[in-house]
């Protein structure tokens, strides 16, 4: 193998696998050895910079960074990157003065924002202190878009999703709230310099051909409808006997909301197995501990209506069968079919997009499936001065998502008002610092803690059940949280080899808890990886190999087991290994003007 391109930022932000997996790229390790600090005020502001929604993400979001977290190697539970990121919001004092303040100077270009959700929101916050005039437009009473109409109350209390939205329309955004755009080309003939499309998939998907649907409409309701006219209290009250169709995390905020609004037999109905339920295991998880009974492999036949009433659901059940390739099929088993009682019903079985405004004479393509041909990297249109983000652009996915391609197509719409070209982007913001202080000592905490992951308190279910905005999860308090820190391993504390002054001792390949360093002879990629004191298995991270030594060996490290420990550094007679911070910031339309916080011991 050739030696390992370091200079190239992409590799070390690969080992930094929470930070990859994370659509937004938060420096996790970073925020979380503030936290450990009691440096909150400063966590909160790195993950402001990046994910823009602290406070909301700390407690909705689908965390993609946890699965891949480098502490599944050792044990089964992650670190509690999510909810720590909930602490610093909690706990980060006055940050508003730490934002970029307006009012701005103007640049001349004035630009449309359709739709009031994160997306959008992430596009004003980079583009409005550049001096862009920012017109925002959405149906709604305030700013958050789904944020505000789907996630409940109890989940995301309203003054938290206020303050964070907030923050960004006090930078001078106008605003123009309780307005359904109804014409693109309106919108365009009002010469705004670029239009950014953040609607979201606002239409939920319905079972029309279902038999007993016309019938019993007055008693069958949309779940994400359902869950807006919830949150603008328009409905306030259930039927005790609600049948939740779906198993999705809309549908458990669907039957949770239920249980809130007078439901006291809820139960959710899905087609998949248990464990394939679209749903995270923690929403599953807090239905369950509110009562609420799911029942997978269930196919609904039917609505049952009589007398003009809806009375239930008929449902077959089914058996998930797989081919040689994975793929599954729901089979009809030969148990007889099933009838459920129900007083509601509230379908919940995925969202779809809609845009009945856009005409379709002014050069925007649609795909097949009625989406808009959305370039992957630019986020524009086949419309130039027309960019999507968001669940508008590519379909429904979660807050974060949208946050990062805000971010993406707000680059892209600068670029544009300034003429240059959009696939010529700005390179990530990166840096590499030694860590050490002394012959053993480093800057960072390199003790890890053996814990197991820490449990999040809740309130108690007899008071959360009367009350739909009492918010369920209570968060860590600062003991707690600063003991879940200590759970992390740093990985973005890289391990940084200099082959030239290496003497191999195989010191460190001796001292190593995981076995991931080898020196041997060099080969191709298949062969080296089978070479190594525990052969390298997992294909997507990459090894690191080092210029040819002296002997003609090569180190090499496996990168996948890595625990970040520092013990190679520390024992290296030479100090050809180091431990050296890596910091990744994606590089924004408007980067904050003072460089992320660094910690020191």
């Amino acid at each position: 193998m050739k030696p390992t391109n370091t200079q190239n930022p992409e590799y070390y932000h690969k080992v930094v696998d929470c930070q990859y997996a994370c659509p937004a790229h938060t420096p996790v390790p970073e925020y979380i050895r503030l936290i450990a600090a009691e440096k909150y005020t400063e966590a909160y502001m790195v993950n402001w910079e990046s994910n823009v929604f602290p406070g909301v993400l700390g407690r909705t979001c689908d965390r993609p960074c946890e699965p891949a977290c480098r502490r599944v190697r050792v044990e089964e539970e992650p670190v509690a990157i999510c909810r720590l990121k909930r602490v610093a919001a909690d706990n980060k004092g006055d940050v508003k003065k730490l934002m970029p303040q307006g009012p701005f100077t103007p640049n001349g270009k004035k630009i449309a924002l359709i739709g009031g959700g994160p997306a959008s929101l992430t596009v004003a916050r980079d583009l409005a202190p550049l001096g862009y005039e920012i017109h925002l437009f959405d149906e709604q009473i305030a700013g958050g878009g789904m944020m505000r109409s789907q996630i409940p109350s109890f989940r995301l209390p309203e003054e938290v999703l206020n303050e964070e939205v907030n923050y960004i329309l006090d930078m001078g955004i106008h605003t123009q709230f309780l307005t359904y755009v109804k014409s693109l080309r309106e919108v365009l003939s009002q010469k705004y310099d670029a239009v950014f499309v953040g609607t979201g998939a606002p239409r939920g998907r319905d079972l029309p051909k279902l038999p007993g649907r016309k019938e019993g409409d007055k008693f069958i309701h949309i779940g994400i409808e359902w869950l807006a006219n919830v949150a603008f209290e328009h409905t306030k009250s259930i039927g005790e006997k609600v049948l939740v169709l779906g198993g999705g995390n809309t549908a458990m905020d669907c039957c949770r909301t239920s249980r809130r609004l007078g439901g006291k037999d809820v139960k959710v109905v899905v087609r998949s197995p248990f464990e394939e339920m679209k749903a995270s295991p923690w929403e599953k998880e807090d239905a369950l501990h509110e009562d609420i009974e799911i029942l997978d492999n269930h196919v609904p036949l039917s609505f049952e209506v009589k007398d003009e009433k809806l009375i239930g659901m008929k449902f077959q059940k089914v058996k998930a069968v797989y081919d040689d390739n994975g793929k599954r099929q729901l089979l009809p088993t030969d148990e007889p079919e099933v009838f459920l009682e129900a007083d509601e019903v509230l379908i919940a079985i995925g969202q779809e997009n809609s845009f009945p405004w856009i005409e379709r004479d002014l050069g925007l393509e649609f795909d097949q499936w009625g989406m808009p041909v959305v370039d992957a990297v630019t986020y524009q249109s086949t419309l130039p001065a027309v960019f999507f983000g968001g669940d508008a652009a590519f379909g429904p996915k979660n807050v974060i998502t949208a946050v990062a391609q805000g971010h993406q197509a707000a680059v892209s719409i600068h670029l544009f008002c300034e003429g240059k070209n959009l696939r010529e982007r700005p390179s990530p913001y990166t840096n590499l610092v030694s860590q050490k202080m002394g012959i053993h000592e480093w800057s960072y905490d390199s003790g890890i803690s053996i814990d197991q992951r820490y449990v999040v308190p809740q309130a108690e279910k007899t008071i959360t059940l009367k009350d739909r905005k009492k918010e369920v999860e209570l968060g860590f308090d600062v003991p707690i949280a600063f003991k879940e820190t200590q759970r992390c391993l740093n990985c973005d504390v890289q391990t940084v080899f200099t082959a030239d002054r290496c003497i191999e001792c195989d010191a460190c390949m001796d001292v190593c808890p995981t076995s991931c360093i080898t020196f041997t002879a060099n080969a191709e990629e298949p062969e080296l990886r089978q070479k190594l004191l525990v052969p390298a298995e997992n294909l997507t991270q990459d090894l690191l190999v080092s210029n040819q030594l002296k002997t003609g060996r090569v180190m090499v490290k496996d990168e996948d087991v890595c625990l970040h420990c520092g013990l190679c550094a520390e024992r290296c007679p030479t100090s050809a290994w180091d431990m050296q911070k890596f910091l990744y910031s994606v590089t924004k339309a408007y980067q904050m003007p003072a460089p992320l916080p660094q910690i020191q011991k």
